[in-house]
């Protein structure tokens, strides 16, 4: 799993780099998460803009950080192209996480 992660102003900007994220790459992404939530980051920006594909196993990751959070932190993604957006709102996901089209209003959202 290939990702990049740039803290700013308070706000873990976390990059997936990506194509799909799938069961052979979900588990990273948990991993990664988890870690960043441990170490106390509990306003992430998801930036899904390199993805073109989620399954479950990508859905229950990012699902599984937004539960870690709790009510101590906020998870939003950004960057979601069209057909990311269309499986958030059919998993009604879209009720879930706040998503903005750039990531860089998703970062400032958090910052707010």
């Amino acid at each position: 799993m290939e990702l990049e992660q740039q803290l700013e102003n308070g706000v873990m900007r976390l990059k997936v780099l990506e194509r799909r994220l799938d069961a052979r790459t979900a588990a990273g992404l948990k991993d990664k998460m988890a870690e960043l939530i441990q170490a106390g980051n509990w306003r992430i920006a998801l930036d899904l803009s390199q993805v073109q594909f989620v399954d479950s196993s990508g859905l229950g990751a990012i699902v599984s950080a937004r539960k870690q959070l709790g009510s101590n932190g906020d998870l939003v993604i950004g960057g979601a192209c069209d057909t990311l957006l269309s499986m958030f709102k059919l998993t009604r996901l879209d009720k879930v996480f706040r998503i903005f089209n750039q990531t860089d209003d998703a970062v400032a959202a958090l910052r707010q």
